[in-house]
């Protein structure tokens, strides 16, 4: 739907009317600002978008008030480089200590690792995501495989090129050298835990199932703290900076004129 469809809809509506400190929202803004709000009602719609407003609304008053002036940076519009000065000189973040960055490091330390490397063949029994008595039949056919591969995993390579559904079948299903990025996110996950040999069971994703055979398989080596740290500041740095953005914009409202919108959560919108 375009702008000007959504404005001439907003006509045939009701909106709430909604004002900050005296200043009333226009009804065609918030139609305009639904497109970035969806919901699975119209009122969830609506409560998140006069939610939007309202605190955009509060942040170029108090800007105002404040007289901020910044230098635009080349990809902002001058509403954001207003809102971005005003947060730079308004929120106050507190520095992270060395002790919360070990301790994250800690308690994360299967997410500073390398990840492994793993050789592996597969045969691709593919079905469609969304045929479930197709999945069921074709897990079925997936696992009798794997039993005549149990006993014999020399016969991988004229399995999958008489079963594969995946171009691979004419290198005997050869993957080659797979780690972390390189295949789909449901399948990597799945095979990056195997060990060396035939898995037991057939690993399903969106194509399909696939019977794994890993020939070889190269362990990820923990990352030292110090590699890491710089990468931790930032991640906390970052959660930090949003609670504290998110403390003033409460702030602003606890002390604001709202007339039309209780600000609640979006969980549970409730507009007067």
């Amino acid at each position: 739907m375009n702008a000007d469809s959504i404005i001439a809809s907003s006509t045939r509506q009701e909106w709430p009317r909604v004002s900050i400190n005296g200043v009333p929202l226009d009804p065609q803004d918030i139609a305009l600002e639904m497109q970035y709000h969806p919901a699975d009602t119209r009122e969830e719609a609506v409560f998140m978008a006069a939610q939007a407003l309202v605190i955009r609304e509060l942040l170029e008053q108090r800007a105002a008030f404040l007289g901020v002036e910044v230098l635009k940076q080349a990809d902002e519009t001058d509403e954001e480089a207003l809102i971005r000065g005003l947060l730079e000189r308004e929120v106050q973040v507190p520095a992270i200590d060395e002790q919360a960055l070990e301790q994250f490091y800690q308690s994360n330390l299967e997410r500073f690792s390398s990840a492994p490397l793993v050789a592996a063949r597969h045969i691709l029994l593919a079905v469609a995501p969304d045929d479930v008595a197709g999945r069921s039949r074709t897990r079925e056919q997936a696992v009798a495989l794997i039993g005549q591969l149990q006993d014999n995993t020399a016969r991988f390579a004229a399995l999958a090129t008489e079963y594969s559904d995946c171009p691979s079948r004419q290198q005997g299903g050869a993957l080659g050298q797979l780690s972390s990025g390189q295949t789909v996110a449901e399948f990597e996950r799945q095979l990056l835990r195997l060990d060396e040999g035939l898995a037991n069971q057939p690993l399903e994703s969106r194509y399909g199932f696939h019977i794994v055979l890993v020939d070889q398989r190269i362990d990820g080596k923990q990352l030292p703290f110090e590699l890491v740290r710089d990468s931790i500041e930032g991640e906390l740095g970052e959660r930090v900076w949003q609670k504290a953005v998110v403390q003033y914009i409460e702030m602003l409202i606890g002390e604001a004129g709202i007339e039309g919108i209780v600000m609640r959560g979006a969980a549970s919108p409730l507009l007067q």
